[in-house]
């Protein structure tokens, strides 16, 4: 099914991912500030195989048809998009959190000239799309073989790599990813297409994978705290990343499945806007969280449900809001000046084209 230029498997599986990442950043703050663990907390240690690695994977599976563009016009698409949007609201973010709510400006300086160099916060993820997609170009441009570039970012992944230096050891644990839904793209596009025509047969596979993956991540080795749980056998390095690609594939079908289900359309439309609630959610989750605890909220389960709940309406919220008014599109949309020269200098929205 299709949307436009849309596939609403892809922009459901989208929403599904950013409800898992929000969901993520709502427990693991109430845990960080109560010390509390409620269901929210068990949910995502099931989801912590793929919960990331399907968003890069997502990311990658559209890269085939523009990998060829020259240079300028691929890089304002898949590079200066991301950067923009990154280096706008990492501003955003530490102006408030640092120099305002700090009340300390010399620090958010420093850590505005730090976020060059050190993806910020939670918009670490944006950044590294910028990265990975310009070394994917690099690589392609080079012709260097496609599966042993895979290899080696299976490596780099399995590695375990940690460097101190955040952009290094994200691009080693992710771009594997990433990597993986611009050449598995093929397969994923025809596991959707059967998992829609079959879906008796595709909702026995997940009952597979589910237990499967549920006895690996909650096998020896587990243990459940407030902010981040452990992984048990699930993860081992080797292991760690099949579980991932396998978690990922389920998911693709998971939101296959659910655009036959037409009272789940809010989720596709909720993933056509993913990156709006990414860039945004953040600063609504820290005062939401802040209000709810004085109020004497502290069940964590009641709680993470609230500001989770909170934490994505309120970027659509704002989002309606800009799109009335008309001000402060810049938030959403790319201006004519935040493209590179001769690529149409057209409004590019945040919401990552199906391309």
């Amino acid at each position: 099914m299709a949307s436009g230029n849309r596939l609403d498997w892809v922009d459901m599986a989208k929403g599904i991912s950013i409800f898992l990442v929000v969901m993520m950043y709502a427990a693991s703050s109430v845990g960080e500030d109560t010390g509390g663990v409620g269901a929210l907390h068990w949910a995502i240690a099931f989801a912590t195989p793929f919960r990331m690695p399907e968003f890069f994977l997502i990311s990658g599976l559209f890269l085939s048809q523009v990998i060829d563009r020259p240079w300028n016009a691929y890089a304002d698409r898949r590079v200066v998009h991301y950067l923009y949007f990154y280096a706008l609201w990492a501003v955003i973010h530490i102006v408030f959190k640092v120099g305002l709510l700090a009340t300390d400006p010399v620090g958010a300086v420093e850590q505005i000239a730090w976020a060059v160099v050190q993806p910020y916060g939670v918009l670490w993820f944006i950044y590294m799309l910028a990265a990975v997609s310009a070394v994917t170009k690099l690589l392609h441009d080079l012709k260097a073989p496609v599966w042993g570039v895979f290899g080696i970012a299976a490596i780099l992944q399995v590695a375990d790599i940690h460097t101190g230096s955040y952009l290094v050891d994200q691009f080693a644990e992710y771009f594997v990813f990433f990597y993986a839904g611009y050449v598995l793209a093929p397969h994923l596009f025809r596991l959707a297409g059967w998992a829609t025509d079959h879906a008796a047969l595709a909702l026995v596979g997940l009952l597979v994978w589910a237990v499967l993956n549920a006895a690996l991540v909650f096998s020896p080795g587990f243990a459940m705290h407030p902010i981040h749980p452990v992984m048990g056998y699930a993860g081992l390095p080797g292991l760690h990343l099949l579980l991932a690609l396998v978690g990922t594939a389920a998911l693709c079908t998971i939101a296959a499945l659910l655009t036959r289900l037409p009272f789940m359309d809010w989720l596709r439309w909720m993933g056509s806007k993913s990156l709006v609630i990414y860039v945004a959610f953040v600063l609504p989750m820290g005062i939401s969280r802040t209000l709810l605890i004085k109020l004497g909220m502290d069940e964590p389960t009641v709680l993470s449900l609230l500001i989770m709940a909170i934490s994505i309406v309120s970027p659509l919220v704002l989002y309606w809001i800009v799109q009335r008014i008309g001000f402060g599109r810049f938030l959403f949309d790319r201006p004519d000046w935040a493209h590179l020269p001769g690529t149409g200098r057209r409004a590019a929205p945040i919401a990552t084209p199906a391309e």
